[in-house]
Protein backbone atom coordinates (compact mmCIF):
# COMPACT_ATOMS: atom_id res chain seq x y z
CA UNK A 1 0.00 0.00 0.00
CA UNK A 2 2.45 2.30 0.73
CA UNK A 3 4.91 1.69 -2.43
CA UNK A 4 1.25 2.61 -4.48
CA UNK A 5 0.88 5.60 -2.45
CA UNK A 6 4.41 6.69 -3.08
CA UNK A 7 4.33 6.11 -7.04
CA UNK A 8 1.12 7.88 -6.92
CA UNK A 9 2.68 10.96 -5.67
CA UNK A 10 5.88 10.50 -8.35
CA UNK A 11 3.12 9.82 -11.05
CA UNK A 12 0.93 13.81 -9.43
CA UNK A 13 4.47 15.48 -9.36
CA UNK A 14 5.44 14.19 -13.23
CA UNK A 15 2.01 15.27 -14.40
CA UNK A 16 1.86 18.49 -12.37
CA UNK A 17 4.75 20.18 -14.29
CA UNK A 18 2.38 20.52 -16.81
CA UNK A 19 1.03 23.55 -15.51
CA UNK A 20 3.83 25.26 -14.64
CA UNK A 21 3.99 29.06 -13.72
CA UNK A 22 6.85 31.94 -13.15
CA UNK A 23 7.77 32.32 -9.80
CA UNK A 24 6.73 36.06 -7.83
CA UNK A 25 8.98 38.62 -9.49
CA UNK A 26 12.06 40.15 -7.26
CA UNK A 27 10.47 43.56 -7.90
CA UNK A 28 6.83 42.23 -6.71
CA UNK A 29 5.05 43.51 -3.40
CA UNK A 30 1.64 41.97 -4.51
CA UNK A 31 2.55 38.60 -3.69
CA UNK A 32 1.64 36.88 -0.05
CA UNK A 33 4.31 36.34 1.88
CA UNK A 34 3.10 33.62 4.32
CA UNK A 35 1.95 30.23 3.83
CA UNK A 36 0.70 27.58 5.70
CA UNK A 37 0.90 24.11 4.35
CA UNK A 38 1.97 20.20 4.72
CA UNK A 39 2.88 17.20 2.38
CA UNK A 40 1.37 14.45 0.68
CA UNK A 41 3.02 11.63 2.57
CA UNK A 42 0.29 11.97 4.99
CA UNK A 43 -1.62 9.28 2.85
CA UNK A 44 0.87 6.93 4.47
CA UNK A 45 -1.40 7.10 7.18
CA UNK A 46 -4.22 4.75 5.00
CA UNK A 47 -1.68 1.91 5.01
CA UNK A 48 -2.09 -0.95 7.18
CA UNK A 49 1.81 -2.14 6.81
CA UNK A 50 4.20 0.01 8.36
CA UNK A 51 1.58 2.53 9.16
CA UNK A 52 3.72 5.73 9.94
CA UNK A 53 1.13 8.27 11.82
CA UNK A 54 2.78 10.93 10.31
CA UNK A 55 2.04 14.49 11.04
CA UNK A 56 3.40 17.33 9.60
CA UNK A 57 2.63 21.53 9.56
CA UNK A 58 4.59 23.85 7.58
CA UNK A 59 4.77 27.22 8.19
CA UNK A 60 6.50 29.70 5.97
CA UNK A 61 7.82 33.47 4.95
CA UNK A 62 8.95 34.45 1.68
CA UNK A 63 11.69 37.17 2.07
CA UNK A 64 11.79 37.85 -1.32
CA UNK A 65 10.39 36.94 -4.35
CA UNK A 66 13.24 33.80 -4.76
CA UNK A 67 14.25 33.53 -0.94
CA UNK A 68 12.23 31.67 1.52
CA UNK A 69 12.36 30.03 5.05
CA UNK A 70 10.17 27.74 6.56
CA UNK A 71 9.37 26.05 9.85
CA UNK A 72 8.16 22.03 9.45
CA UNK A 73 6.60 20.41 12.45
CA UNK A 74 6.75 16.25 12.30
CA UNK A 75 5.90 13.64 14.07
CA UNK A 76 5.83 9.68 12.42
CA UNK A 77 7.06 6.09 13.48
CA UNK A 78 8.69 3.54 11.10
CA UNK A 79 10.25 -0.16 11.78
CA UNK A 80 12.55 -0.02 8.73
CA UNK A 81 15.93 1.30 8.27
CA UNK A 82 16.00 4.76 6.48
CA UNK A 83 18.48 3.68 4.31
CA UNK A 84 15.97 1.11 2.48
CA UNK A 85 14.60 2.63 -0.35
CA UNK A 86 10.65 2.01 -0.14
CA UNK A 87 9.79 2.34 -4.12
CA UNK A 88 13.15 0.37 -5.54
CA UNK A 89 14.68 -2.20 -2.67
CA UNK A 90 12.94 -5.09 -2.32
CA UNK A 91 14.10 -5.25 1.25
CA UNK A 92 12.05 -2.41 2.58
CA UNK A 93 9.06 -4.17 4.60
CA UNK A 94 10.86 -7.42 4.93
CA UNK A 95 10.90 -9.40 7.74
CA UNK A 96 14.48 -10.00 7.42
CA UNK A 97 14.54 -6.20 8.19
CA UNK A 98 12.41 -5.43 10.27
CA UNK A 99 13.38 -3.25 14.17
CA UNK A 100 12.46 -5.61 16.61
CA UNK A 101 9.66 -3.01 17.44
CA UNK A 102 9.44 0.93 16.35
CA UNK A 103 11.30 4.04 16.77
CA UNK A 104 8.41 7.57 17.19
CA UNK A 105 10.45 10.30 16.02
CA UNK A 106 9.13 14.09 17.08
CA UNK A 107 11.03 16.96 15.63
CA UNK A 108 11.43 20.68 13.47
CA UNK A 109 12.82 21.72 10.72
CA UNK A 110 14.10 24.78 9.42
CA UNK A 111 14.20 25.19 5.38
CA UNK A 112 15.75 27.33 2.92
CA UNK A 113 14.28 27.83 -0.47
CA UNK A 114 16.21 29.45 -3.20
CA UNK A 115 14.51 30.00 -6.72
CA UNK A 116 16.87 29.27 -9.24
CA UNK A 117 14.39 30.30 -12.71
CA UNK A 118 10.88 30.41 -12.46
CA UNK A 119 9.28 28.13 -10.44
CA UNK A 120 12.34 25.93 -10.16
CA UNK A 121 13.52 25.52 -6.98
CA UNK A 122 16.84 23.99 -4.88
CA UNK A 123 16.18 23.66 -0.93
CA UNK A 124 18.12 22.63 2.23
CA UNK A 125 16.20 21.09 4.94
CA UNK A 126 17.54 20.25 8.80
CA UNK A 127 15.49 18.27 10.81
CA UNK A 128 16.31 18.09 14.65
CA UNK A 129 14.29 14.73 15.85
CA UNK A 130 14.01 13.59 19.04
CA UNK A 131 13.33 9.55 19.14
CA UNK A 132 11.33 6.92 21.09
CA UNK A 133 12.62 3.42 20.64
CA UNK A 134 9.58 0.78 21.39
CA UNK A 135 9.97 -2.84 21.00
CA UNK A 136 7.84 -5.41 20.20
CA UNK A 137 5.52 -5.44 23.08
CA UNK A 138 4.94 -2.13 23.16
CA UNK A 139 7.45 -0.98 26.11
CA UNK A 140 9.69 1.98 25.56
CA UNK A 141 13.07 0.61 25.80
CA UNK A 142 14.98 4.06 25.15
CA UNK A 143 15.37 7.82 23.98
CA UNK A 144 17.79 9.06 21.15
CA UNK A 145 18.17 12.11 18.74
CA UNK A 146 19.27 12.65 15.46
CA UNK A 147 20.04 15.40 12.34
CA UNK A 148 18.44 14.63 9.36
CA UNK A 149 18.89 16.65 6.32
CA UNK A 150 16.98 16.97 2.84
CA UNK A 151 19.18 18.24 -0.17
CA UNK A 152 15.42 18.87 -2.86
CA UNK A 153 15.28 20.36 -6.23
CA UNK A 154 11.42 21.00 -6.79
CA UNK A 155 9.23 23.41 -8.86
CA UNK A 156 6.66 25.57 -7.19
CA UNK A 157 2.96 25.16 -8.90
CA UNK A 158 0.73 28.35 -8.08
CA UNK A 159 -3.00 27.35 -8.17
CA UNK A 160 -6.50 29.21 -8.14
CA UNK A 161 -5.06 32.83 -8.30
CA UNK A 162 -2.60 31.94 -6.15
CA UNK A 163 -4.49 31.32 -3.25
CA UNK A 164 -2.86 27.75 -3.02
CA UNK A 165 0.41 25.78 -4.67
CA UNK A 166 1.46 22.64 -4.90
CA UNK A 167 5.44 21.42 -4.94
CA UNK A 168 6.31 18.13 -6.50
CA UNK A 169 10.18 17.18 -5.68
CA UNK A 170 13.35 15.15 -5.94
CA UNK A 171 15.18 15.11 -3.12
CA UNK A 172 18.75 13.18 -1.37
CA UNK A 173 18.05 12.22 2.10
CA UNK A 174 21.17 12.49 5.02
CA UNK A 175 21.50 11.50 8.31
CA UNK A 176 24.60 12.55 9.57
CA UNK A 177 24.26 12.49 13.23
CA UNK A 178 22.35 9.55 15.48
CA UNK A 179 23.13 8.81 19.11
CA UNK A 180 23.59 5.09 19.35
CA UNK A 181 20.94 2.67 18.90
CA UNK A 182 19.98 -0.07 21.52
CA UNK A 183 20.93 -3.25 20.06
CA UNK A 184 18.70 -5.03 17.38
CA UNK A 185 17.75 -1.31 16.32
CA UNK A 186 21.69 -0.75 15.58
CA UNK A 187 22.53 -4.02 14.04
CA UNK A 188 19.81 -3.75 11.24
CA UNK A 189 20.18 0.05 10.64
CA UNK A 190 24.10 0.11 10.10
CA UNK A 191 23.67 -2.69 7.14
CA UNK A 192 22.28 0.63 5.03
CA UNK A 193 23.32 3.85 4.01
CA UNK A 194 22.83 6.74 5.94
CA UNK A 195 22.01 8.42 2.33
CA UNK A 196 18.79 7.92 0.38
CA UNK A 197 18.73 8.56 -3.11
CA UNK A 198 15.70 10.00 -5.21
CA UNK A 199 12.75 10.52 -2.37
CA UNK A 200 9.85 11.62 -4.23
CA UNK A 201 8.15 14.74 -2.78
CA UNK A 202 4.67 16.56 -3.18
CA UNK A 203 4.41 19.55 -0.69
CA UNK A 204 0.96 22.24 -0.69
CA UNK A 205 -0.10 24.84 0.71
CA UNK A 206 -2.22 27.93 1.47
CA UNK A 207 -0.77 31.51 0.72
CA UNK A 208 -1.58 35.02 2.97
Amino acid sequence: MQKKILLFALTLMMTSTLQVKAQYAKQDSTYKKCFVGSTLFMLGNLSSVNRPDYVQLNFGYRITGKDVVSLELKTWKYAWPLGIHPIVNNAYGTPEEEFPGYIREYGFALAYQRFLWKGLYAELNVMNAWQTFVNDDGIKIDNGFQIFNTYRVGYHVKLFKDRFFIQPSIAITHRPYNTKMPDGFKQLDDKWSKFLFGEPGLHFGFNF
